[in-house]
């Protein structure tokens, strides 16, 4: 199964989100983290970017296999492989294309961060088995969302809850359509356990709980998963 967080505006914490969800997804059986923003591996706590990354795997496009994602996999937390992003350039639709074909193929579970949605990474979501939109409850957030060519395939939000925001969850589904699948507090425990690399280790139980939750409603874990 794959699953694709993305935002229509940067900020929104679409790789804390995403890397969370498939460390929480980790917990329960193995996980590939696939990385076309390009932070995970900076949230991760790892001192460097792995290289290669996905860019190269799609620079080898029609000749790139299934078999080579699990050459460029580095292990990053039990159970979770993580497909760094590699050079960083854009890659045309076809390449994206080939991805999600390719990050789809199999039985386990992929969690992907594809960000704003470059030309490669709208062809990945295209894919995917289920599309989540990471937003902040901020007007402007909700107005690029509402116009994006994305929206219409979003099986729900994940709602980054800011303190002051007056836009809630009701807000969010009225004006985007799609349910609010978990809402995400923003605490300043979340900021301290990325800012040290720690998220893998001290994710605070604000951030799991509703990203486990709304991993469930997808059928990406549990029973609905097995089902």
């Amino acid at each position: 199964m794959l699953v694709c967080f993305w935002s229509p505006k940067g900020g929104s914490g679409t790789t804390v989100v995403t890397v969370a969800a498939a460390l929480v997804a980790a917990r329960e059986a193995p996980v590939r983290l696939a990385d076309l923003a390009g932070d995970g591996p900076a949230v991760l706590g790892l001192a460097r970017d792995p290289a290669p990354g996905l860019g190269e795997w799609m620079d080898l496009v029609p000749d790139a296999s299934v078999e080579a994602l699990g050459r460029i996999a580095v292990e990053v937390a039990p159970r979770l492989l993580l497909l760094p992003r590699g050079a960083v350039a854009d890659r045309p639709s076809a390449a994206g294309a080939a991805l999600g074909a390719a990050l789809a193929h199999g039985g386990g579970l992929t969690v992907c961060d594809a960000g704003r949605l470059d030309a490669a990474g709208a062809q990945v979501l295209e894919a995917a088995d289920a599309s989540v939109v990471v937003v902040r409850g901020c007007y402007l957030a909700l107005r690029r969302a509402v116009g994006h060519p994305a929206l219409g395939r979003a099986h729900g939000v994940v709602l980054v809850d800011e303190p002051g925001r007056s836009l809630g969850a009701r807000d969010v589904e009225d004006v985007l359509g799609a349910p609010v699948l978990a809402v995400v507090e923003a605490r300043a425990a979340t900021a301290r356990a990325v800012d040290a690399g720690v998220l893998a280790s001290r994710m605070p139980e604000s951030v799991a709980r509703p990203l486990h939750g709304a991993l469930t409603r997808l059928g990406a874990l549990g029973r609905e998963r097995a089902a």
